[in-house]
This record gives structure tokens, C-alpha cells and sequence, in this order.
């Protein structure tokens, strides 16, 4: 450890990362209790990177991954979750009367006396971000207590009359599991939580950034329990065992509301439950924070300002469709227009928007619900999918009547919704003379800022981007560091294709031309499509060639 005391502030002032008068001004205006590093990373003063390398090259104190780095049960065991999380550390070794302590900040010597009066040993300690260190905290603490016998049907009588989550502390072994599991999807910022039965154990995978990975597995005893406390905060019937089931959850944890979509599916070894995590600050989205480059962000503000017409968002599931027609909805949501939506499930609750929930047990369809609807007097409708011929029909022909209607649709490009629609039945005048436009939409994951290295295009990437017609230049991939788990990839974002009708586009189709020749006279009027808008953010350093042939094809 360290036996110089340099306090935080001289040592980043020192380092030319803030100044003086920067210093000063967080000192004063910071709130009480609240650490120095936190302080400065909540203003953007400084990032997380920089703040661990002036540490490093200060101190001589080692930055670690503790997601590589073997963490000794035996150690935890030698610090209370409350004191880890509150000082923002976690013990990782023992050797002899020395323990291994990452920290976010090594400098906190308060925290590191009380380690060593409550542990009686000496402390050394090491670097870690802030996002691994809440990670491993909820990974590592309150395990071992699930596991204290087999789970039992008390168990399940208990989380039964259990409040959802507050008092954690006190409750049955197997509500902190799941409030664990749940906490741990917040802080990776994952978008699903996968609880998968096999034959002999049972695994938890989280979604993040779109890619799936296992996070651990637990013993099947552990099973019918985790199951049967998911099933009763989602309000579902746990006796039901033989048919899917939806639900949904509004809870707290740790003092943030949570909302949460359940879906269960009986599988041979059990019942699998996807835990949809539904991020509610995406609701507050603008139109300018969802990626658009400045052509197709023009465009869809035109598009979407149209008094009436029908407008499309395509893309397969996850591709971030929901998102973009809510930041439309909230454009366009003012005291002078009617909104009227009909979805399943209604994902996001948005003020001054009337918003219907599909529910087939009582017959109301998305066909029926748009029917009423219109006898509503609706500016803008929103049908959350066009699933079959009778709601696509009704929707067209409420945007031939005056009304602006904006769906999604699941289909692989903006031209091939087009026979897609004709396919369904939709007689062609009626397409032709609905569709103002069409957007289609992949979700790409963004270079890690922390890592990121430019280097000379591959042989295949500068003829990629010479037959697409876009200058060639330097590229960027993240290299991988501790802050993206060694991924090179941080966060996702959407690449786009915006087609729009025009009256040559209406009389083509009309004409009965072929994709084809639509594409290439889309091509001609400057669209520029799902490939070429992935290139250019290439170019721009947001992500790599590889993100985007994943999901855009090259035609």
C-alpha cells in the first residue's frame, strides 16, 4: 500500500486532467458524503479510465478485471455486503494476515482503516472500475445462503406473502436470489434475463449489448422455487405448468422503480422464463438521440409530420423498432392532436397519450381495437404490429381517411415490405396509395470509447466500401479493456434506411415493376440504404465492418 497520502484532487491536478478553479468549484458544490471521483465523473470532468490511470501511474497500484481476476470466497466472507457496496470495494484474496482489496478509489483511507480494525489484517490494495465492482458484489454476496438445505414448498408459501422486494434483508433465501438476479441485469444494463432449466442445473444468461452470455448456473433444486417466485410478482398462475404465460412486474430495488415484461414457456426440463428489462429513460427519447444521419433524420421529421399517410418500422425483434416510434409519438405529442395507440404489451406509459392493451381473452384484437378506435376521433394512431391481413387493412384504410397511422411491421429491408404487404392479402392500390414510408432498422454494437485504435482498412473492407460507392479511409475498432469486459464493444446503435413514396415510386408499383428496378430508382433519388448508413458510421468510429455484414447484407 501506498504510504504517501496525496489527496485525489492534487493528484488529478498534477496530471493536467482538471484544474485548480475545477477542483475548487466540485469541492464546494458537491454533495455531502459524496466521494470526490464521483463527484467529477457525474459532472463529465473527467472519465473513469482517466481517473484509474492517474491513480495507477500516481500510486503504483495495479488496475485489475475481476471478471478474469479468481475472486476467494473465504475473503468475502471477511466484509459485510453493506460495508462493500457503501465504500465501493470488494475483496478478492487472503494470504497469510494480507487481503487483496479492489477499489474504486485506493486513496479512501477511512474505508481502509475500518477494513483493517474490522479484519484485523493488513490491507492491500488494487484498482477496479466502479461497474465490476458492483457486479462482483452482487455476484459473490448472499449465494451461499440458497443453498443452506433443499428449497422446500415453505419456500414458495413464503415468497408467496412476500412484499416484492423491500426489507431484502429479512426475507426467504430464494426472493434474494431473484432480486439478486434482477440487480445484477440492472447494473450490466442488460435488456433480457434468460432463466434456462437443464437436465441437471439451471443457468442465468443476460442479453447485453444484444449478445447473449451465461453469468453462472445454480443446482436444479433451486428451480421450482426461483420459477414460482417470478410467476407470483407477475401476478401468473403458478399451478399452471403446461402453457405459456405473460406478465408483467412494477417493483422497487434498492429504491429504483423497475418495470419488467415476463414471459414462460414449458420446455422438457422445466418452465424457461425471459425476463424482459424495459428501459423507461428510453421513453424520454428524441428523434435526434436515435442515430439518424442527418439525410434520414430530415427525411423521418417530414415523414412523420404528413397530416395523414401510413408509416412503417421494419426490423426483426430487438432491433429497436418500439423505441423509434415512441420518440416519433413524442415529437409529435402536443395538446392540440388525439393519440391514440394499441399495442401488446403496452412496453412504455407515456403522459398524454391514450394507450390500449391488446387482450385476446376478452376478443380484443388488435383488428377490433383499431376499429374502436377510429370511432374516436383520433389525429395519429399507433398500432404496435401489423400481424395479420385484417389489422394491416384496417390500418391502410384509416390512413386513406385522414388519419396518420404509425405500426411495425417484421420484415428484412424498406423494398421488401412492399410484397410483403401484397403477400398478406392487401390488394396492391391500396399499398400504393397508403404508404407515405418505410424505415428499416438493425441495432449494431458501438466501439468502446476507453479502447478505441484507428488502423488501415483490410483489402475486403476498402473494396466493401469503394462498391458501395464511399470513400475509403481510416477504420476503428475497440481493443478491449477493462471497461467493455476485453469485448472492444460499449452500448449499440441503430443503423437506418428511410424509403419514401413519391409519385414515380407509386406509378412504378403500380406498373407492376420488379423490386429491382424500385431499388435501383430508390438508389437514384439518393436513399441511402441499411449497408451504406453501417459504412458510414464506420467511418465515424461508432462501430466495425464485422457489426454491420452481422446484421445488413450486402446486395
Amino acid at each position: 500500500m501506498a504510504t504517501q497520502r496525496k489527496r485525489l484532487g492534487d493528484l488529478l491536478v498534477e496530471e493536467g486532467l482538471i484544474s485548480n478553479q475545477q477542483l475548487t468549484e466540485v469541492l464546494n458544490t458537491k454533495k455531502d458524503g459524496q466521494k470526490l471521483g464521483d463527484a467529477l465523473l457525474e459532472r463529465h470532468l473527467i472519465s473513469e479510465q482517466q481517473l484509474i490511470k492517474a491513480l495507477e501511474i500516481q500510486l503504483g497500484i495495479e488496475q485489475i478485471s475481476l471478471y478474469r481476476f479468481p475472486i476467494d470466497l473465504n475473503a468475502i466472507k471477511l466484509v459485510q455486503k453493506d460495508f462493500a457496496k457503501r465504500n465501493m470495494l470488494i475483496p478478492i484474496k487472503k494470504d497469510g494476515n494480507q487481503l487483496l482489496v479492489a477499489m474504486m478509489d485506493p486513496m479512501d483511507y477511512f474505508a481502509i482503516d475500518d477494513l483493517r480494525m474490522v479484519t484485523g489484517l493488513q490491507i492491500e490494495t488494487a484498482i477496479a472500475t466502479k461497474d465490476e465492482i458492483l457486479q462482483a458484489i452482487e455476484r459473490y454476496y448472499n449465494i451461499d445462503d440458497v443453498f443452506v438445505g433443499e428449497l422446500s414448498e415453505q419456500d414458495i408459501e413464503v415468497v408467496a406473502s412476500s412484499d416484492g422486494g423491500q426489507g431484502m434483508e429479512n426475507e426467504a433465501p430464494v426472493i434474494k436470489l431473484v432480486n439478486q438476479i434482477l440487480q445484477t441485469g440492472l447494473i450490466q444494463k442488460a435488456s433480457d434475463i434468460h432463466i434456462d432449466p437443464l437436465e441437471k442445473k439451471m443457468a442465468i444468461r443476460y442479453r447485453v449489448d444484444g449478445v447473449l452470455k451465461t453469468e453462472r448456473s445454480f443446482p436444479k433444486q433451486v428451480q421450482n422455487a426461483l420459477v414460482a417466485r417470478v410467476k407470483i410478482m407477475a401476478n401468473l398462475n403458478i399451478t399452471e405448468t403446461r402453457l405459456p404465460q405473460d406478465g408483467r412486474i412494477k417493483t422497487y430495488l434498492n429504491l429504483t422503480p423497475i418495470d419488467l415484461r415476463i414471459s414462460t414457456l414449458p420446455t422438457v426440463y422445466g418452465e424457461k422464463i425471459v425476463i424482459r428489462i424495459l428501459d423507461l429513460g428510453s421513453t424520454m427519447n428524441n428523434i435526434s438521440q436515435l442515430g439518424f444521419n442527418k439525410l434520414n433524420h430530415q427525411t423521418f421529421i417530414r415523414m412523420i409530420e404528413q397530416p395523414s399517410g401510413l408509416i412503417l418500422i421494419t426490423g426483426p425483434t430487438g432491433s429497436g423498432k418500439s423505441s423509434t416510434l415512441y420518440a416519433g409519438l413524442n415529437h409529435l405529442n402536443t395538446d392540440e392532436v388525439n393519440i391514440i395507440t394499441i399495442e401488446d404489451p403496452v412496453e412504455y406509459q407515456i403522459e398524454g397519450i391514450n394507450q390500449v392493451q391488446v387482450n385476446n381473452q376478452v376478443g380484443l384484437t388488435f383488428a377490433t381495437g383499431l376499429r374502436s378506435i377510429l370511432r374516436q376521433d383520433p389525429n395519429i394512431v399507433m398500432v404496435g404490429e401489423i400481424r395479420d391481413t385484417e389489422t394491416a387493412e384496417i390500418a391502410i384504410r384509416a390512413s386513406l381517411t385522414g388519419h396518420l397511422v404509425l405500426s411495425t411491421l417484421h420484415t428484412n429491408s424498406a423494398i421488401a415490405t412492399i410484397p410483403r404487404l401484397i403477400d398478406m392479402g392487401i390488394e396492391p392500390y391500396l399499398v400504393v396509395s397508403s404508404l407515405t414510408g418505410i424505415v428499416a432498422q438493425r441495432l449494431v454494437r458501438k466501439n468502446c470509447p476507453h479502447c478505441l485504435l484507428e488502423y488501415d482498412p483490410t483489402n475486403m473492407e476498402e473494396d466493401l466500401f469503394k462498391k458501395r460507392g464511399i470513400k475509403p479511409g481510416n477504420v476503428f475498432r475497440g481493443a478491449g479493456c477493462k471497461v467493455c469486459n476485453d469485448t472492444g464493444y460499449k452500448g449499440r446503435v441503430a443503423i437506418q434506411e428511410v424509403l419514401v413514396f413519391d409519385d414515380r415510386l407509386r406509378q412504378m408499383m403500380m406498373n407492376n415493376k420488379s423490386m429491382g428496378s424500385i431499388r435501383d430508382y430508390a438508389m437514384e433519388n439518393g436513399m441511402i440504404f441499411l449497408i451504406d448508413d453501417g459504412l458510414l458510421k464506420v467511418k465515424q468510429g461508432l462501430t466495425t465492418v464485422e457489426e454491420v455484414l452481422r446484421v445488413a447484407m450486402d446486395e
